[in-house]
């Protein structure tokens, strides 16, 4: 593991490449991209990333979309109404569907 000092942080494993500037940028993209958000479910600060756009409460197991690096995209400086679906009522909406196609099979 590489030695990394504060004022670096997570950019310390590119050393003295690439330049400062697209470094400090990296370094402030990654910083809000890792940390833990609200949910908006529960209030509870536990929502992660789980992938790119798909973020998961970690207390109430409520998954959903999101932006890349924050969970709610910003706008012209402020978030963004999105919808936000339980993952049950996903799975049901899901078993709904595919009982419909039968149906009309």
């Amino acid at each position: 593991m590489t030695k990394r000092t504060k004022k670096v942080g997570v950019t310390g494993r590119f050393g003295a490449r690439y330049g400062v500037k697209p470094r400090n940028q990296l370094k402030a993209v990654l910083s809000v991209k890792a940390r833990a958000y609200e949910c908006p479910s529960c209030k509870h600060i536990a929502v992660k990333r789980v992938a790119r756009g798909i973020w998961t409460c970690r207390k109430c197991d409520l998954t959903f979309a999101g932006g890349a690096y924050t969970p709610g995209p910003m706008v012209a400086g402020a978030p963004s109404e999105h919808a936000i679906v339980p993952k049950e009522e996903v799975v049901e909406a899901e078993t709904a569907g595919t009982a419909a196609k039968k149906e009309a099979e």
